[in-house]
């Protein structure tokens, strides 16, 4: 089983040990310099900030899957199924599953390592839940960086499981090659899943729990190939597949990876997966300067004496929200935070 992530009664470690830790894929460190990067202690994030800089000559090389679908969908078990076929092909996987956040702790609620268990349990393979705290997409905050921490320690294939199909799944197409869109088979399942902007973000679909009923499968596959020719293509080297999977019986999980390859072939004859690659770092870029802008704003020690009043003002309608957001952009201008 995987060490636990929490940093209690053990002695901190210095940079120099996280970025040692991390290339001799030690699972606990690695473990450790994820929970480092998604503290918003100063200190720590620039512990976080050195240890990444160092790490980054070591990233980049593995393929990056991201995996979305509607609750129940069966997202983990494919996963965790997918994972092991992968080890059996030597392999090293890394699984970021991000869970929704408790609104009392902000901590994951569902456990993913329990639903998981061949992957949890194999040494190959490194299983991270993290609580999405609030971020869209359903993603976690620091989900990328975690990325690259997990290609630095030497896994070479990371997918990327998302709560569900919810609000901005571009967050997480931002951060990978290959956007895998999971649906279900059945009666209304199929008009809850062809969405024309989650479709517009897959490379690749997936009719999971394929051993249940093959004609209803069938007709599933079907239905989203005909939406998806409705649909425009990422790339221009490539056209959106479906496909039917199994995770009991394994049915569709070899001919699923090997769309991935060969997207990820395509993508890189062209020059298109370096290119997009380079459009989602710019992304991140722009993501980080918005999430780092927002937080000394609220720290700002002027909008935070005026800010309880605005917002009074705001509820009780003496106010627009216009007038007031101006007045506190006003004061986070016009003088310096000694805080």
């Amino acid at each position: 089983m995987q060490e636990d992530s929490g940093t209690s009664r053990r002695p901190e470690l210095t940079v120099d040990g996280y970025v040692e830790g991390v290339r001799q894929g030690d699972r606990s460190v690695l473990a450790r310099a994820i929970t480092l990067i998604e503290s918003r202690r100063s200190d720590r994030q620039s512990m976080a900030l050195e240890t990444l800089a160092r790490l980054l000559p070591a990233t980049e090389a593995a393929i990056r899957v991201g995996i979305t679908g509607v609750p129940g969908v069966g997202k983990s078990t494919l996963i965790d199924a997918l994972g092991m076929r992968l080890i059996e092909q030597n392999h090293r996987v890394a699984v970021l599953a991000v869970d929704p956040s408790s609104s009392l702790s902000g901590g994951s609620i569902l456990g993913d390592k329990s639903r998981m268990p061949r992957l949890a349990a194999e040494p190959r393979a490194f299983i991270r839940p993290s609580p999405s705290a609030a971020s869209l997409g359903g993603v976690a905050r620091r989900t990328r960086e975690a990325m690259l921490l997990c290609e630095a320690a030497g896994y070479d294939v990371v997918l990327v499981e998302t709560i569900g199909v919810g609000q901005s799944e571009t967050v997480v197409a931002d951060m990978v090659d290959f956007f895998l869109v999971l649906m279900l088979s059945g009666a209304g399942d199929q008009l809850q899943g062809i969405k024309k902007g989650i479709l517009e973000l897959a490379d690749g679909v997936a009719v999971t729990k394929a051993d249940d009923s093959a004609e209803r499968v069938k007709t599933a596959q079907s239905e989203y190939r005909a939406a998806m020719r409705y649909q425009r293509p990422r790339s221009p080297s490539w056209r959106p597949r479906v496909l039917a999977v199994s995770a009991r019986t394994g049915q569709g999980l070899d001919e699923l990876w090997a769309l991935v390859e060969e997207h990820r072939e395509a993508l890189s004859a062209t020059g298109e997966l370096e290119e997009m690659r380079r459009e989602q770092r710019r992304r991140a870029l722009w993501r980080q300067i918005d999430e780092r802008l927002l937080e000394a704003f609220r720290s700002h020690r002027s909008v935070r004496q005026s800010l309880e009043e605005a917002e009074k003002a705001v509820l009780d309608g003496s106010r627009t929200p216009s007038q007031a957001a101006s007045e506190l952009i006003g004061a986070f201008r016009a003088k310096p935070s000694r805080d």
